[in-house]
């Protein structure tokens, strides 16, 4: 139990920003500074480590998840009028947009590719007033992935990691939504203000469900699958932390449980997000929904990625909303004398295992990592990288050990 809980930020993370940072939104980065590590050839090897695949699960996603996407995907909801899509100005906005930048990009498409949650709702396309989103802010309450990494470290300890997800869009639950009853369950979980968990996004997020990245360059789309990918890894597992507490995480198997977009002038791909959950053990992958050029062909398909993201607004969500509400119904209530036990059992393994990591020298390679926390690599990837993979047909043969405690 202790492990779902809320954390406080680790010294590292700290030392970063000031307190004066807590009463604001999250600090951003350059658009070119938070991309960079996601460039790196080892950052899908590190995602593998941490049980998070850029690829289809062998057996799919349910049939039922599979047919929700499609549905999202036919679905005809109205598009706005007078925008830089609209047939007569269509084609001089493709030419327009061709050699912008990403901000440029960003600026005079984005939006008719990723609609704004809010703006669907006060356009009447959706009537489902609980969202809640950020632009270009980092997710510092949420539990990193290598949240045992961001404890203090050796001056010469080069780690590759990735830095906490920024997306450039992303869309989840405000706080508001929430009942009193509901809040205080997810108080231990949640935390104070400042404290890092796995139900959280940025501070005021809870539970994100979507989240889209744009790039300009068509080798930059693989950059941007790959930031996506982190942090919708980050979102379904609080999904599954959430489900597990209650014993229901069996329904969430090869079930969709979110969206991410990535786009640039003119390339468009969409994904679903699911986790694999076979007893203790939990793999996310990704599934794709489509992918297409909307330039082409007259402008044909420039308004399907807007459509199906209003569909996820009006159709998944309330519905993905009601799912969670009744998980957390059932989490239990705890006493203040557990909690303040609990937290003080976890505050105590942080600081001894923190205190065994400054204490130990242990190289500066990636490679170095990866044998600590899972068994030996192969020396060849292409060819026996496939050992690292889960398969269900198989037991837990080449699946990364845990860190040991």
């Amino acid at each position: 139990m202790e492990s779902f809980l809320a954390r406080p930020k680790t010294l590292s993370l700290r030392r970063t920003k000031s307190s004066a940072s807590l009463s604001v939104a999250s600090e951003s980065s350059s658009r070119g500074a938070k991309s960079s590590p996601y460039c790196d050839k080892n950052c899908e090897l590190f995602l593998e480590t941490k049980r998070s695949f850029l690829y289809e699960h062998e057996d799919g996603i349910s049939y039922e998840s599979r047919t929700l996407c499609r549905q999202l995907l036919e679905n005809t909801p109205k598009v706005p009028r007078g925008t830089r899509f609209d047939d007569d100005v269509f084609e001089s906005t493709c030419r327009r947009v061709q050699r912008k930048n990403e901000t440029g990009v960003s600026i005079l498409i984005t939006e008719l590719i990723v609609p704004f949650a809010e703006d669907t709702i006060y356009s009447h396309n959706v009537k489902f007033p609980r969202f809640i989103e950020s632009f270009n802010e980092g997710w510092d309450s949420s539990i990193p992935l290598d949240d045992v990494q961001r404890l203090p470290q050796s001056g010469q300890l080069q780690r590759f990691r990735l830095p906490r997800p920024q997306p450039d869009h992303a869309v989840g639950f405000a706080r508001q939504s929430f009942t009193e009853g509901h809040l205080k369950k997810l108080a231990p979980f949640v935390g104070e203000i400042g404290d890092t968990s796995f139900f959280l996004g940025t501070a005021y997020m809870y539970f994100p469900f979507l989240t889209s990245e744009v790039k300009c360059g068509k080798a930059a789309l693989d950059t941007a699958d790959r930031q996506n990918a982190h942090s919708m890894t980050l979102s379904v597992r609080g999904i599954v932390k959430l489900f597990r507490l209650v014993k229901r995480e069996k329904e969430l198997h090869q079930e969709v449980q979110g969206f991410s977009v990535s786009h640039d002038h003119c390339s468009v791909r969409i994904y679903g997000h699911y986790p694999v959950i076979d007893g203790e053990e939990t793999t996310y992958y990704r599934h794709t929904i489509h992918k297409f050029d909307f330039t082409a062909l007259d402008g044909k398909e420039k308004w399907t990625c807007y459509r199906f993201i209003v569909s996820v607004y009006g159709d998944w969500a309330p519905s993905h909303f009601k799912k969670l509400c009744a998980a957390i119904d059932e989490l239990p209530e705890f006493k203040p004398e557990e909690l303040q036990q609990s937290e003080q059992s976890l505050s105590e393994a942080t600081t001894g295992l923190s205190q065994e990591i400054g204490a130990v020298g242990l190289g500066s390679s990636f490679t170095s990592q990866l044998e600590e926390e899972c068994e030996p690599l192969p020396t060849s990837r292409n060819d026996d990288l496939g050992n690292l993979r889960p398969n269900k047909k198989k037991s837990k043969q080449g699946v990364p050990r845990k860190r040991r405690k």
